[in-house]
This record gives C-alpha cells, structure tokens and sequence, in this order.
C-alpha cells in the first residue's frame, strides 16, 4: 500500500494519480494535471467551449462538466488517454465515427498518441446539447 504524503490516502500502486482535496474549478482541475496532459485538456476544453457557448463550466463528478439544466458532457485525463464522458446514448448513436476509439457505454478514450478528434467532439457535444439541456 502507497498512502500519499498530501491527503493521506492509501492506494494499491505507488505513486497512484488521484486528487489531493476538493477541485473548484476547470483551470484548478487543469493545473493538477501532468504536464504532458495540459495541452490535451485545454485543447478539448476549447472545443467544448466553442461548441456550447450556452453550457455553464463546472466541475461535477470530480471532472470538468458542461451543464444547462442537468449535465451534457464530461472530461477528464487518465494515464495514456482523455475520457470524454457524453452519456451512453451517445456512443451508440455515433458508434460508426467512434470506430478508431476505444469506447464503452457512456465513454469515449481518446489516446494522447492521436490528434483529438475537434470535429467530432463538438458535433457529439452538440447532439448532448440538443438531447440533454434544459
């Protein structure tokens, strides 16, 4: 067991990425990220932003959410991928043009290794929109 020196809590792998304390903001979300990460996350949240100019930022489940009503659309960073977190109606409806990424009911995994999808991120966006905002 790993326990971070911050929080104080115990994991099962040295070293375990996880949050130290309670996340207000995307920018806050944002700088504790890796480095590496940064761009990815900026990048993702750009088109978010453009694709929802009516979409309140916040954070919700511990992760950067677009929100109008009830929440649209997730995001967060793992290891070796960015989760984007449009609900499972939404993998299935573009399950064709989700073909070259890993999905799962409710979650797109888009690799740090390919560019991200801009395109296709806001037009799922903006079906959540039009699906889930009030």
């Amino acid at each position: 067991m790993w326990k971070c020196p911050k929080c104080g809590r115990s994991f099962s792998r040295e070293g375990q990425s996880h949050y130290c304390g309670k996340i207000e903001t995307v920018d806050e979300y944002i700088a504790s990220q890796d480095e590496a990460v940064k761009p990815y996350l900026n990048e993702v949240r750009a088109v978010l932003r453009a694709a929802l100019p009516e979409a309140e930022e916040r954070i919700s489940w511990s992760m950067p959410t677009y929100r109008k009503g009830q929440n649209i659309i997730h995001f967060a960073a793992s290891k070796k991928h960015l989760g984007l977190y449009p609900g499972g109606e939404a993998t299935e409806v573009f399950a064709e043009k989700l073909k070259d990424y890993d999905t799962s009911k409710g979650t797109i995994r888009l690799p740090y290794t390919k560019p991200l999808p801009k395109e296709l991120i806001a037009e799922i966006a903006k079906w959540c929109f039009a699906q889930y905002a009030k």
